[in-house]
């Protein structure tokens, strides 16, 4: 900081502004030389892409609803682990893949979860997905 050693004694009241504009000016300078570098000089013919439309028809997910007991509904219907696994085979098959959405009860034990989030992966299930209610 630059200091007064004039009549007041005290520090000086203005700003140098000298480093500031030489900063400035280099930077001019600099974006000055860079700035035509950033233009393309070379034209280039790019392909066209023709988008491919989505389906309309919405996919279906599928609904396992676990209770804390460990019985499980896939859609309402009762259903034993050998059943799930053979109908999470047949979803994963389809394409495009529906998601899984597990609702499972409050009290359920993890295990339980973590085996059917095994035998989804097993089956080569992609998309699962956690249902759970409001916070209220």
């Amino acid at each position: 900081m630059a200091m007064s050693t004039g009549n007041s004694g005290g520090p000086m009241s203005e700003i140098n502004v000298t480093p500031l504009v030489d900063v400035m000016l280099v930077l001019l300078i600099i974006f000055m030389i860079t700035a035509p570098l950033a233009s393309h000089r070379i034209t280039v013919k790019l392909p066209t892409a023709t988008p491919i439309k989505a389906d309309p028809k919405p996919i279906k997910p599928l609904d396992l609803a676990v209770q804390a007991d460990g019985s499980m509904f896939l859609n309402d219907a009762s259903v034993d682990e050998n059943q799930l696994k053979a109908a999470l085979a047949v979803a994963a098959s389809e394409s495009p893949q529906p998601e899984l959405q597990i609702r499972a009860d409050k009290t359920t034990e993890y295990k339980i979860v973590k085996k059917i989030l095994s035998d989804a992966k097993d089956q080569g299930m992609v998309h699962v997905g956690f249902i759970t209610t409001a916070k209220e």
